[in-house]
């Protein structure tokens, strides 16, 4: 697809989730609705999905052992056995999940293939450069998270304090600046420019594959906007946001318009989730490529459904045509 229309259409969409909420809040006033009804939406079509999805993976068949590997199988006990990269056991696929899931382990591996003109050959590279945005972004957005249960939570949780200091070491500014914004932006940057400078990951390159990167560019930008920029009523916001998860939703009219922007964006990024290549979130704990033991040597699966098959031994073929088997001149076992 060409890159200027995937990128238009994923920049128009963002752009349009942008000034609905400004046109609906600013100049219709729509408050409630979109503080309130779109949120819960949001959240149930986001529960809704991911039950779809779960039950969707788990009616997929996986008969046999099929785990990517990229280490030596467990074989004869004077061949060294890579228990983390090729686990045979539970434990082995624990440990190696949990290296997947918190360090990237498999895209830490990741190499780029080029292609030179002398030659021509094919050339391998690093991509530790992708590895560390992915990493780097991922781990932000979890911080940014939890930081945000000082407003999720009437009682602020004992970790918060300390997110906040570790986060704000350089206190530069007022309010003080946290790193994890920076981080979070230059990782995103990187992930974006990689996509677009990139000849080939660009060919490849979807509306689906912008529209998520520009919708949390949205996200962190509106939220940065609100800390460092533009003045909000933070305790309006916090007793809109307790009451929103209680149950018992009541709308402050203090709140500025840039709030619901920022609000709208995170709905509209918590319903699109689960129909989104994002929901990897989920899928990489019941993917059967990272969570199965490779035991095939050790022990023999069967098809679950599997028919009885009835077979025509040869016996039986040469019973039913012994006579025209003699007629023809050919050997047989039993002469009668």
């Amino acid at each position: 697809m060409n890159f200027l229309f995937s990128m238009s259409v994923a920049l128009i969409a963002v752009t349009a989730l942008v000034l609905i909420p400004l046109v609906g809040v600013y100049a219709v006033d729509l408050r409630v609705l979109f503080g309130v009804i779109i949120p819960y939406a949001a959240i149930l079509l986001f529960f809704g999905g991911m039950v779809w999805r779960v039950i969707k993976w788990g009616r997929s068949p996986v008969p046999f052992r099929i785990p990517t590997t990229c280490g030596q199988q467990k074989t004869l006990p004077w061949i060294k056995w890579n228990k983390v990269e090729n686990p045979c056991t539970k434990g082995g696929v624990i440990i190696r999940m949990l290296f997947e899931v918190l360090l990237f382990r498999s895209l830490f591996r990741n190499t780029q293939l080029d292609y030179r003109q002398e030659g021509p050959r094919a050339i391998y590279g690093s991509e530790k450069f992708l590895w560390l945005a992915a990493i780097a972004f991922h781990y932000c957005f979890l911080v940014i998270f939890l930081r945000h249960f000082r407003l999720f939570l009437e009682n602020v949780p004992f970790f918060v304090p300390w997110l906040e200091r570790v986060d704000g070491w350089l206190e530069v500014g007022v309010p003080g600046l946290y790193m994890t914004d920076l981080i979070i932006l230059g990782a995103l940057g990187w992930l974006f420019v990689r996509r677009v400078i990139i000849p080939q990951i660009r060919y490849i390159s979807l509306p689906a594959d912008y529209f998520p990167l520009l919708l949390i560019v949205g996200i962190v930008i509106s939220g940065i906007l609100m800390r460092y920029f533009l003045r909000v009523d933070v305790v309006g916001i916090k007793e809109f946001v307790v009451s929103l998860f209680s149950l018992k939703p009541k709308i402050n009219e203090g709140i500025g318009t840039i709030f619901y922007v920022h609000l709208f964006l995170v709905s509209a990024l918590i319903a699109y989730f689960p129909f989104s290549k994002l929901v990897h979130l989920g899928g990489v704990f019941l993917s059967p490529t990272r969570n199965l033991p490779n035991d095939s040597r050790i022990r023999r699966h069967v098809n679950p459904w599997n028919y009885p098959v009835k077979v025509h031994g040869y016996a039986a073929y040469e019973d039913e045509f012994r006579e025209k088997m003699i007629e023809a001149g050919l050997p047989v076992e039993k002469e009668s």
